[in-house]
């Protein structure tokens, strides 16, 4: 792909003048970005036992934001370490999101074997995506920013979360943000001039108008998400800039690269954290870079922004976590926490491909990676600026939302793909979603190769789970990956609402839009459920478990709770209960997963969480505005 990029630039550079061929060949190969504000952090070396105020864990989602608003002052020294290296000229491709976690740029987590879930997938696990590079999971995710609905941050704040209910959030989720959107640059909900650009895909799928006209005529709005109302149709708002991926590392570390009281640790992994057993206090944290371990201090705190498998692992080999379990893996506890637990996810079904007669309304691997598709890019413009390929987002709710005492928010997300798995020619969808070759052939073998081409995908969400799963250690070392259990459809009313959202979704393509291109669904019965009648409940129960996965929401693991409560491994001020000088920041402080692609909510707390800890070294918020945004 990218020699073909290459020869396009070549033979095309006399009209497209405003492109540097230097640049581009650099953008290829060591992939700067082409804004001369924008660059790449330096990587540092700490000495061992080298000081700083602030040590941050995992630069991702969080550890991004929080990097960038600790070191607005100017006395603070902070480090901020990652496993991972850079972004690549593919990872700002937005339609590539699925390519990118088959790349060293994934930790590779996988669940246990579930017992109602992933049935059909390699291994009978499920993939768990997560972002090892600057920027984390920012940079591999589907690039969706929605936040959630109200209640949803309400719940967290009756549950005893002082500071975190919807009224006290929304300006931190407005402060990261810039709107692009011209019909929302007025809105109320949104805000102007943070570091995160969010914009619509300059594309407009053809499959994108019968989508809204399909909503209107079931009774719904085309409407903004993260607006006044969740429930509804619309075009998936991303974190973009100028059609390419916006991660939280462009967003917020390339501007401030030149801070001189920041210092970014690249490939280096943490594995423990410092903590004083008399005084229960963390001093710092001992990492591995360049096969050297190395130990550095934390004046003020180490604060972990690993999510929320990275931070709960970390926890616990280093002595917080469930008593018992950490005996078992022969580490001596420090402080008796229920880390671990309280694990949940969104889970979709993938798989369906609902076929049309006009093969221009759909997207497939050889659009994708056709010249056209890519001299488009390199102006900002085309079919590869699809945030993961989604076309349309939908929020419902299903007849099992009826136990939520709220009637606005939903439970049930469609996300329409401008293609299919039927049309996953060249096997990268497959790799993601852990589909083998063996299943692929059997339910599309029957299409012809033009079919295949000419279909697009329907997938429900569950937004609202029920099920909770939970992290546990393999060994004490760090570098063994945990054992996880995701414990998909533990509670039998997350499979039906599933299936209801399957219901609601044949209720879309049966609308006069879609049907006026023959819209239908593929009809050959999924491996291991042949047996059950097509369409009825009980085969799309059997479909579901086999092929349901992760949309890489994991959250939770180190809940938020107040002081007394025994699920609480965080406080509402993000410190861990019964150590000083230790805070968490990311996924895993989410008491309860809210009906929201996790991104932006991750980039809320973390903003929210620089702000709490300037308030408790004594130092008004104010007083971080007289840095200007370089």
């Amino acid at each position: 792909m990218r020699w073909i990029l290459l020869y396009i630039y070549i033979t095309m550079a006399n009209a497209m003048d405003r492109i540097n061929l230097f640049d581009f060949w650099t953008d290829l190969f060591r992939p700067l970005p082409r804004n001369p504000r924008e660059g790449f952090m330096p990587d540092y070396t700490p000495l061992d036992q080298e000081e700083f105020d602030f040590v941050i864990v995992g630069a991702g989602s969080a550890g991004c934001v929080l990097a960038n608003r600790l070191t607005e002052l100017q006395n603070w020294r902070v480090l901020l370490i990652e496993a991972g290296g850079n972004e690549n000229f593919f990872s700002d491709i937005p339609i590539f999101a699925s390519f990118l976690s088959m790349t060293p740029m994934n930790w590779m987590y996988s669940s246990e074997p579930e017992e109602k879930a992933c049935k059909g997938l390699r291994g009978n696990v499920c993939f768990l995506p997560r972002g090892k590079v600057l920027g984390g999971s920012s940079v591999l995710n589907f690039l969706i920013y929605q936040r959630g609905h109200p209640d949803d941050y309400d719940d967290w704040a009756k549950m005893g979360n002082n500071g975190w209910s919807y009224s006290e959030v929304l300006p931190y989720f407005k402060k990261s943000e810039n709107i692009k959107i011209n019909s929302l640059r007025n809105s109320t909900y949104h805000g102007r001039g943070g570091y995160l650009d969010i914009e619509y895909a300059p594309f407009n799928c053809p499959l994108e108008q019968l989508f809204k006209k399909a909503g209107e005529e079931l009774g719904y709005e085309w409407r903004d998400p993260n607006g006044e109302q969740v429930i509804g149709f619309s075009k998936p708002q991303a974190t973009m800039r100028n059609g390419r991926r916006c991660s939280t590392s462009k967003a917020f570390l390339e501007p401030i690269r030149y801070r001189s009281n920041l210092k970014v640790s690249k490939h280096t992994i943490v594995d423990k954290i410092l903590i004083d057993p008399l005084t229960k206090t963390a001093y710092g944290v001992e990492l591995i870079k360049e096969k050297k371990r190395l130990k550095v201090r934390a004046l003020k705190e180490v604060i972990l922004a690993a999510g929320s498998i990275g931070s709960a692992q970390l926890l616990m080999v280093s002595g917080i976590g469930p008593e018992e379990h950490l005996r078992e893996m022969k580490i001596e506890p420090v402080v008796n926490l229920p880390v671990g637990y309280n694990l949940q996810d969104h889970v979709t079904f993938s798989g369906n491909a609902f076929i049309v007669n006009d093969s221009s309304l759909t997207m497939n691997d050889m659009v994708a990676a056709s010249p056209l598709s890519a001299i488009a890019y390199l102006t900002g413009r085309g079919p590869l600026t699809l945030p993961g390929g989604a076309a349309g987002l939908a929020f419902v709710r299903s007849a099992f939302a009826t136990d939520d005492h709220s009637t606005t928010r939903p439970d049930i997300e469609l996300v329409m793909g401008s293609g299919s798995l039927a049309g996953d020619l060249l096997g990268i969808l497959r790799s993601l979603l852990g589909v083998t070759d063996q299943w692929y052939y059997r339910v599309y073998s029957s299409l012809p190769m033009n079919v295949r081409q000419s279909t697009f995908a329907l997938n429900p969400v569950l937004i609202r789970p029920r099920s909770i799963g939970r992290i546990k250690l393999r060994s004490s070392n760090f570098s063994d990956h945990p054992s996880i259990l995701m414990n998909y459809f533990d509670d039998p009313k997350d499979l039906k609402a599933l299936v209801n959202g399957m219901r609601l979704i044949q209720q879309v393509i049966g609308t006069s839009p879609f049907q006026k291109y023959e819209t239908r669904l593929h009809d050959v019965p999924f491996p291991g459920c042949e047996d059950l009648l097509f369409d009825s409940d009980q085969y799309w129960e059997c479909a579901i478990m086999q092929t349901a996965i992760t949309l890489d929401h994991q959250v939770g693991t180190c809940k938020m709770a107040p002081e007394g409560d025994p699920s609480g491994v965080v406080s509402p001020r993000l410190l861990v209960h019964g150590i000083r000088g230790l805070r968490v920041a990311d996924a895993s402080i989410m008491p309860r997963i809210p009906a929201a692609h996790t991104n932006a909510p991750v980039i809320m707390i973390a903003e929210k969480a620089a702000d709490i800890i300037k308030e408790d070294w004594r130092l008004p918020i104010d007083m971080t505005n007289f840095i200007d945004n370089l």
